[in-house]
């Protein structure tokens, strides 16, 4: 074999145990009309969440379990990176009856 291709041979190899990183999503969650849409969303750790209050009153994205409390103005978007894994229940403090549900996969 020539050294040349015993060369192109190695990158291939090289190239092929590389692992490709996973890109982490941004998913939006829309706040209108006093309802959060999606009300339940599948996303991974290292996933950022969007919340965007299209409403003209103020909301808040608060965890249940304590994992997070973000405050939303009205007309105005957060963000969130998700951390870790778990089924977190969430709701508006302001609105109680506005309720959603984070899948977070590992």
């Amino acid at each position: 074999m020539s050294s040349g291709r015993h060369l192109a041979i190695l990158v291939l190899l090289a190239l092929g145990a590389m692992a490709v990183p996973a890109h982490a999503a941004t998913i939006q969650i829309v706040m209108e009309n006093l309802v959060v849409s999606p009300a339940e969303v599948s996303a991974k750790v290292g996933d950022t969440i969007e919340w965007v209050n299209k409403d003209i009153l103020a909301h808040t994205a608060t965890a249940r379990n304590g994992d997070f409390d973000v405050t939303l103005a009205p007309k105005q978007t957060a963000t969130l990176v998700l951390k870790k894994a778990g089924t977190v229940d969430y709701y508006c403090r302001y609105h109680p009856n506005m309720k959603a549900v984070l899948k977070i996969a590992p």
